[in-house]
């Protein structure tokens, strides 16, 4: 029969085990999080500047043709 000092014992290895598993969760949650939000504005930024320059380019071109029709 387990007597009250190892149940005590062993609750208290128990926290510092869950105490030491709820950081390492934190930190890969927080590393999903930044990893989200990088690859987010990785991919938007950059159609945000195709908004930009794809009229500007169509602009030139075409005004480069005026001369030519």
């Amino acid at each position: 029969m387990i007597n009250e000092e190892e149940i005590l014992e062993m609750l208290k290895q128990n926290q510092e085990i869950l105490a030491k598993t709820y950081k390492s969760v934190e930190k890969t949650r927080k590393y999903f999080l930044y990893s989200a939000i990088f690859t987010v504005v990785m991919f938007v930024l950059p159609l945000i500047g195709l908004i930009v320059a794809i009229p500007l380019f169509m602009n030139s071109y075409m005004s480069s043709l005026d001369g030519l029709l």
